[in-house]
């Protein structure tokens, strides 16, 4: 079973595989359904530093590759370099790594040895997801945003109004001209509003 892609652009690979002959197998497989290998390594501990330089879409990396752990368990992949991660499961022998490759932000996983179809349809789903995982994330931080802007714009209100007792709906016209004229967001202008007042105070 395949899972298709929206996104067929998505198609830089890392490979971490410290045994030749399975990174060669890998890189065959993903060159024949489009995918570029643009890196590959034999240790996981250099992923990280491997990963920032080519900033790849998908990591595929071997469990037993040494230092795979160790950066699984410290997250460093996900928090250094954004990517699609899927595991290959040879060295997974308990369910507390198991917990920990999830929790590091592994999207698939499989046993090895891989079959073709299995490897792709893995590399697919991880895609998917991460796909997924990045516009929730972005759908956070933008609403996040936006209520830390509404904070701000309503106390800005707040001080115009106690200061120059004009009423809210000015007080709001007034920060909404100030950021039409000066071409910046109401959050910024609301900022500068709220410092300029605050220093009056003090």
């Amino acid at each position: 079973m395949t899972f298709a892609l929206k996104d067929r652009g998505m198609k830089r690979v890392v490979v971490i595989e410290d045994k030749p002959n399975e990174l060669a197998e890998i890189g065959g497989v993903l060159k024949e359904r489009g995918y570029t290998v643009v890196a590959e390594c034999g240790d996981a501990s250099k992923a990280v530093e491997l990963c920032k330089k080519e900033r790849p879409d998908l990591v595929i990396m071997d469990a037993t590759t040494p230092g795979a752990r160790s950066v699984l368990a410290e997250r460093l992949l996900l928090k250094q370099c954004p990517s699609a991660i899927v595991l290959l499961a040879d060295g997974m022998r308990d369910e507390e790594e198991l917990r920990e490759a999830i929790s590091a932000g592994v999207m698939a996983y499989l046993t090895k040895p891989v079959r073709k179809e299995e490897l792709i349809g893995a590399v697919e789903l991880a895609i998917s997801m991460f796909r997924e995982f990045e516009r929730l994330r972005k759908e956070n931080e933008d609403l996040k945003n936006t209520l830390e802007a509404r904070k701000l714009i309503e106390k800005a209100k707040g001080l115009l109004m106690e200061k120059e007792g004009i009423t809210e709906a000015e007080a709001f016209a007034r920060i909404r001209k100030i950021s039409m004229d000066k071409r910046k967001p109401m959050k910024e202008v609301a900022e500068v509003i709220i410092l300029a007042l605050e220093k009056k105070n003090n």
